[in-house]
């Protein structure tokens, strides 16, 4: 066997070293019984454990008194080992679409203590879907997968991974699985879309049937809708009281109508944003 040249030790040392950090870092392995809630990871095939979500308590959430009592009971009843539905929560930016899926799953989870595991799949990540779903049939937690701003645009065709996975396969959806997704659009296509195909197309009806019947997918459609003035007024009322940010009632109702005026928009979102600044300039931690 021939001697390796001293004077190429280093180098092939530093090669072998950079080799070592070019090469992707084993996952760990998927432990669904390690928290409440995880991400996932498409590149590792990862199911990454989130041990603090980023949520708001259900008894914060104004105006959507009827989508939160459907969502909640569809949830309950699949917690407790019942048919459930897949769920499309869909409508204005910023109305609590995804915070109504966080709070319901912490609801839940309060009344019966790690029943549902919450799964986050990002958009771009659903055509890895049926890799992630594999992994989850093989375990007999129930999992909320939850698909937040989930849409397609013209070229896309990731929607078919997600319409074959939901029903249409061989396999169809695992019993241990539902599917809770939000979108600004009901169809979860851009309405110029549709119209364009209907208007090229020798039978409209069917060029956009493919891709509206993704929505049929989901058996629960939640829409959610712009706050009027009063029930803006009464999140920012809940989230001052919730995190004891005294201000006198008048200027608090007056300081929140003008600061949802700067924004162009009165929704959750900017309550909650209102009440982050209200909280800083009062020297206060949201805790």
């Amino acid at each position: 066997m021939p001697k390796t040249d001293p004077d190429l030790l280093p180098l092939l040392n530093r090669i072998a070293n950079a080799l070592e950090r070019l090469a992707p870092a084993m996952a760990p392995p998927n432990d669904l019984d390690a928290s409440d809630a995880f991400v996932w990871h498409a590149d590792r095939g990862w199911l990454e454990p989130v041990y603090q979500v980023n949520r708001v308590e259900i008894e914060l959430l104004r105006g959507i008194d009827r989508v939160r009592d459907i969502l909640l009971d569809n949830t309950e009843r699949f917690a407790a080992g019942l048919p459930a539905n897949n769920v499309l929560l869909w409508g204005a930016r910023g109305t609590g679409k995804s915070s109504l899926i966080k709070a319901a799953h912490a609801a839940v989870n309060k009344k019966r203590p790690h029943a549902l595991g919450l799964v986050e799949i990002h958009r771009e990540d659903i055509p890895t879907l049926p890799s992630l779903l594999s992994l989850l049939r093989r375990t007999a937690r129930r999992c909320l997968l939850f698909c937040d701003d989930l849409s397609f645009d013209q070229h896309d065709t990731s929607y078919k991974s997600l319409k074959a996975v939901l029903e249409g396969g061989i396999e169809g959806r695992p019993a241990n699985v539902v599917l809770y997704a939000t979108s600004n659009r009901r169809h979860l296509m851009p309405r110029d879309m549709i119209e364009n195909e209907r208007s090229t197309a020798i039978n409209p009806a069917e060029a956009v049937e493919e891709r509206v019947s993704m929505s049929d997918r989901f058996g629960l459609w939640l829409g959610f809708h712009s706050l009027d003035q009063d029930t803006y007024h009464a999140i920012v009322r809940g989230y001052a009281e919730r995190y004891g940010l005294d201000l006198p009632a008048g200027q608090l109702r007056a300081e929140a109508g003008e600061w949802s005026i700067t924004r162009g928009s009165r929704s959750g979102r900017v309550a909650w944003q209102f009440i982050q600044d209200l909280a800083g300039r009062l020297g206060k931690p949201l805790a």
